[in-house]
C-alpha cells in the first residue's frame, strides 16, 4: 500500500454481545478463541459502555461521535432521520475519499451516508431450522471485501453481526458445544417465569424448543451463537491476511449493547440499564499506531469511537464531537475518560439514570411492564450484579446522584440548545395514541412481541 494512502477501516458491529461472555474478557467458557487471538494483536478496552440503550441509539452514538442530546436519537423506534447537522462516519469518510459499504445495517439513523448497502438473512425461527447468521453475512461480505481490496481507494466497511441477538439458533455443532443435559427435564422449573411472561412468551415459543424447562440451555445457545460467529469472523480476518491488507486496516470489534439473558427478569433481551446491557466489548487492531497485547482499563463510551478512528487515520474534520479519541489513553497519556455516565433506555421501558464507578441510579419515567420500583440504586462495588436495590435505605445517595444527573442534563441542554430527548418520545412503545403508560399493568397488557418476523420489523424501525 502506498504510504500516502489512508488505512482501510473495518468496523465489526456485533448486536447484543455482552463483554462478560467473551473469553478474552474473562468468561470461563471459550466462546471467542479467534477474537481472543485478534485482541492479542491489538488493544482491548476493559470498560467500554453503551450509555444509550438499545440498538438505534447505540449505533447512532457509535457512528456519529455524539451523545443522545446532540443526535436526539434515544429510542428503539426512532422514526425521523438523523439531524442534518450531525454527520455520520460514513459521510465523513466518503468525503475523505473512501469507498463505503454497510452490510446488514440500513434503517438506523446512524447508517446514513454509505455508498452501498448489502443485506443478509440475520434472523430465523425454530420452524426454519438452525440459523447460520454469520455464515450468511460472510457470503455477502467476503465478495464485497474482495472487490474493495482490488480498488485503489481506501474503504470503510461496517459488518453488523446478528448471531448473539435472539433468536439464539446457532448451527451444529455449536448448539451443543456448551450444553450436554436435558433441556426439557421436567424437574427443572427455571423457564417457568420466562414462558409465563406474556409480552414475550409467544416470541420465545417461536424459537425455543417445545417443552423447554432449563434456562441454562438457552444461555448455552447464546454462547454457542457467539462461538459460531467467532469462527466466521476469523474467515474475514483470513481474507484480509490473504489480500495482505490486514495490517493496513484499522479493525474494530464493538457491540451496540449487551444482553440480559436470565438476569433481572428481563428474559433474553436487551432492555434495562444494568451493566450486562451497558458493558460492551471494544477491541482495536492497527499495528501502525495501536500496540499489541495491551489492555486499557480507563472508562470510555460509544461516542469516543469516531474521533478515535479519525485520529488513527489522520483525517482532520471541522466536526465537533461529544466523544474524545482513545488514542491518548492507549499511549498512556490519559488514564480515563469520564467515569460518570448519563444513561438512558427507551426499548420496552423508558428510564434514565446515572452511573459512577461506585453507584448506579435508575429512575423510571413511566411504570414498566416488569413492575419494577420507580427508583433503583445499586452499589456496584459491593453488589456488582445489581441485585440489592438500596433506594429506600439510602435516600441521601439517591438525592445526591439525582442532583448530579439533573445538573448534567441541564448542562447538555444549554450546550446543544436542544431538549433531553428521553422526555419527548411520544409513541415510543409502538402504540399510537397510548402515550406514557400510567400503570405497570397497562404496560404489561399492551406490549407484545409475537414472532421473529415481528421482532425483525421492530429492530428495523418499522411499525
Amino acid at each position: 500500500m502506498p504510504s500516502q494512502r489512508k488505512p482501510n477501516i473495518l468496523l465489526i458491529g456485533i448486536d447484543s454481545l455482552r463483554a462478560d461472555h467473551m473469553s478474552c474478557y474473562g468468561y470461563p467458557r471459550l466462546t471467542t478463541p479467534h477474537m481472543d487471538r485478534f485482541a492479542r494483536g491489538g488493544t482491548l478496552f476493559e470498560r467500554t459502555y453503551s450509555p444509550h440503550i438499545p440498538t438505534t441509539s447505540g449505533y447512532a452514538s457509535m457512528l456519529t461521535g455524539t451523545d443522545a442530546f446532540t443526535s436526539q436519537v434515544v429510542a428503539l423506534r426512532h422514526t425521523s432521520p438523523l439531524r442534518p447537522d450531525v454527520r455520520t462516519l460514513a459521510e465523513i469518510l466518503g468525503e475523505a475519499g473512501y469507498n463505503t459499504t454497510s452490510v446488514g445495517f440500513k434503517s438506523n439513523a446512524g447508517a446514513r451516508g454509505f455508498e452501498n448497502y448489502l443485506s443478509f438473512s440475520g434472523w430465523g425461527s425454530l420452524a426454519e431450522g438452525r440459523s447460520p447468521k454469520a455464515g450468511n453475512l460472510n457470503e455477502v461480505a467476503i465478495p464485497e471485501l474482495e472487490r474493495l481490496c482490488a480498488d485503489d481507494k481506501p474503504w470503510f466497511v461496517l459488518l453488523r453481526h446478528m448471531d448473539p441477538h435472539s433468536p439464539y439458533l446457532p448451527p451444529a455443532p455449536y448448539e451443543r458445544i456448551f450444553y450436554h443435559g436435558n433441556e426439557c427435564d421436567p424437574a427443572n422449573k427455571s423457564m417457568e417465569p420466562v414462558m409465563a411472561f406474556k409480552p414475550f412468551c409467544d416470541y420465545f415459543a417461536a424459537w425455543m424448543p417445545p417443552g423447554i424447562t432449563d434456562k441454562d440451555y438457552v444461555v448455552a445457545q447464546y454462547d454457542g451463537a457467539v462461538a459460531y460467529m467467532d469462527a466466521c469472523i476469523q474467515a474475514i480476518f483470513t481474507v484480509l491476511e490473504t489480500r495482505d491488507v490486514l495490517d493496513d486496516t484499522i479493525v474494530v470489534i464493538n457491540s451496540d449493547h449487551g444482553e440480559t439473558l436470565y438476569d433481572h427478569e428481563c428474559w433474553f433481551d436487551h432492555h434495562g440499564m444494568y451493566d450486562n446491557t451497558l458493558h460492551v466489548p471494544l477491541i482495536i487492531r492497527y499495528p501502525a499506531k495501536i500496540p499489541a497485547g495491551r489492555r486499557v482499563s480507563g472508562y470510555n463510551q460509544h461516542q469516543d469511537l469516531v474521533p478515535t478512528l479519525l485520529e488513527l487515520a489522520e483525517i482532520e474534520v471541522p466536526d465537533r464531537f461529544d466523544g474524545r479519541s482513545l488514542a491518548p489513553m492507549v499511549r498512556g497519556e490519559v488514564a480515563s475518560h469520564a467515569t460518570e455516565l448519563y444513561i438512558t433506555e427507551c426499548t420496552w421501558m423508558r428510564k434514565h439514570g446515572w452511573r459512577t464507578p461506585e453507584w448506579k441510579l435508575i429512575v423510571a419515567l413511566e411504570p414498566d411492564f416488569h413492575f419494577k420500583p420507580p427508583v433503583e440504586l445499586y452499589n456496584l462495588v459491593q453488589d456488582p450484579e445489581e441485585n440489592n436495590n438500596l433506594a429506600d435505605a439510602l435516600p441521601d445517595v439517591v438525592a445526591h446522584l439525582k442532583g448530579r444527573m439533573d445538573a448534567w442534563i441541564a448542562k447538555r441542554e444549554r450546550e446543544t440548545g436542544l431538549p433531553n430527548p428521553i422526555h419527548h418520545q411520544g409513541d415510543w412503545n409502538g402504540h399510537e395514541g397510548v402515550g406514557a403508560f400510567e400503570t405497570s399493568q397497562q404496560a404489561y397488557d399492551t406490549l407484545h412481541i409475537g414472532t421473529p418476523g415481528q421482532a425483525a420489523r421492530l429492530q428495523a424501525g418499522e411499525k
